[in-house]
């Protein structure tokens, strides 16, 4: 008679990115291939900009032993009480997961691109509000699939020790000084930086 093997649950070491939309993806995307990293950008993944959809994409890389990096914008939160009352319930219920990693920025990721080329800490209402900055350093940032698919404007994000620039400040900075970003939690879980 054959012997009964319990099968061993091996959890999944590379994490899966999580985002809102478009410009969340192809910036991991291209990270991805620009440094080799080991992380899984699944279309699937992105999309609707809401809590409830983030966390039951959540659920589904838990659900199948992974681990995920969920980039995403507050901005909705500061203007409807619901979905700041779903945010916090977010935080509070991973708070000591190691498996999931929350990467919010207020008002948008682009606030994260900015501090690439500037650490301001100023209150941006609005992420056009920041991509107006933005552009002053990076001309043509659009959020349309034409001008994110393409690699450049990430490359140049990363040149000459921009993306350094960016993690130090979003990381130094914390989120009680206006605009925030916690990309910087991403860029250590990915592996472009060593956690400190």
């Amino acid at each position: 008679m054959a012997r009964k093997t319990a099968a061993r649950q091996i959890r999944d070491t590379h994490f899966t990115i999580i985002g809102a939309g478009i410009t969340e993806q192809w910036y991991f995307y291209h990270l991805q291939s620009l440094f080799r990293l080991g992380i899984k950008i699944r279309p699937r993944n992105f999309g609707e900009e809401n809590i409830s959809s983030l966390d039951k994409r959540i659920k589904q890389v838990l659900d199948g032993r992974g681990r995920a990096v969920v980039v995403f914008d507050a901005d909705v939160s500061t203007w409807d009480e619901k979905e700041k009352v779903r945010l916090d319930e977010l935080k509070r219920k991973y708070a000591s997961n190691s498996d999931v990693v929350l990467c919010d920025s207020l008002p948008s990721i682009e606030y994260w691109f900015l501090l690439h080329f500037v650490n301001t800490t100023r209150q941006f209402g609005t992420s056009w509000a920041v991509i107006a900055q933005l552009q002053k350093y990076l001309p043509g940032f659009c959020k349309n699939e034409s001008f994110l698919k393409n690699q450049k404007w990430v490359h140049e994000l990363c040149s000459g020790g921009k993306l350094k620039n960016a993690y130090t400040a979003a990381k130094t900075n914390g989120m009680n000084k206006g605009s925030y970003t916690n990309i910087w939690k991403a860029a250590e879980c990915i592996g472009l930086f060593r956690t400190s």
